[in-house]
């Protein structure tokens, strides 16, 4: 009988994502003919290799022993079709990368350009979410790379690799009469900020602070518009280029106390080697972070 390789596949996606729904939703499957698939693979090994949880669903005996036995060789499947491609000069193909949208604006344009200006034929698919959704797209294997601050990385199925530190700065009107280095635990803070669940806002609030939001957004340039409106103030990584600034009339103020700082890191699935297209892609970013 011939080896059912698709169904084996589907088998190893449900068993990673431990649930019927998120595995056919990543499949582009209905979960109908997903169920119809595992049906037919538990028939051929003879043995059920799920069992249904509150959650969704764990391996059963013969299913642990049947992912022991084929990961590895999957694994490696992957990596020599991967292998062939690089060593045929074959580089077309789709790297699905996710990023928190501040680092869009001044370190992810230089990854990806570098990136692209070496693999024309290369589609990058580019993802600009909060950091829980970015975290969420790499784990479920709907982005091949993450890009976000280490605070929303808990999960031991991520691997992840710190790019740089990031401090924060009060972003203000262009005209308004602030020196540097404010203390913003003495002042009577009016911010326009990101949603309660982004990670910037959360570093706000576990740095003691307990400001007036007066407006949310999630992006960048609709922060900045309502800043340049007059309504508030904002918070926002330092790298963001003055450039950007006084297209809205902006300007910087940096921040004495409380310190406000987060790590950049890189996050990818732990147990799975990252093709080389997407190591090539990270090499790259950390070039750029060290300069």
């Amino acid at each position: 009988m011939d080896t059912p390789d698709r169904q084996l596949r589907y088998f190893l996606r449900i068993a990673e994502l431990k649930s019927l729904s998120r595995a056919a939703e990543d499949l582009d499957q209905t979960q109908s003919g997903l169920s119809r698939q595992l049906a037919a693979l538990e028939a051929h090994v003879g043995k059920p290799l799920f069992t249904r949880t509150g959650r969704g669903v764990e391996l059963t005996e013969a299913g642990a022993r049947l992912l022991d036995g084929i990961l590895p060789a999957y694994r490696s499947i992957d990596r020599a079709l991967e292998a062939v491609r690089q060593r045929e000069g074959v580089t077309q193909g789709t790297v699905r990368l996710a990023t928190v949208h501040t680092l869009s604006y001044y370190f992810m344009a230089e990854v990806v350009a570098s990136f692209v200006s070496s693999h024309e034929h290369v589609n990058l698919s580019v993802m600009g979410r909060s950091s829980p959704e970015v975290v969420a797209l790499v784990e479920a294997g709907k982005a091949d790379v993450g890009f976000v601050y280490d605070s929303a990385v808990a999960s031991d199925n991520l691997a992840s690799t710190t790019l740089f530190d990031d401090d924060m700065c009060l972003i203000v009107l262009a005209d308004q009469p602030l020196m540097d280095n404010v203390d913003l635990a003495a002042m009577n803070l009016r911010l326009v900020g990101f949603p309660p669940h982004y990670a910037l806002r959360k570093m706000i609030h576990s740095a003691g602070l307990e400001p007036e939001f007066v407006a949310e957004a999630e992006t960048i340039d609709a922060m900045l518009k309502l800043v340049s409106s007059g309504v508030g103030a904002c918070i926002l990584p330092s790298r963001i280029p003055d450039k950007l600034l006084n297209e809205y009339g902006l300007r910087k103020i940096r921040v004495h106390s409380p310190i406000l700082r987060r790590r950049v890191v890189a996050i990818t699935l732990a147990n799975r080697q990252p093709l080389p297209l997407v190591s090539e892609l990270l090499a790259s970013a950390h070039r750029i972070a060290r300069h």
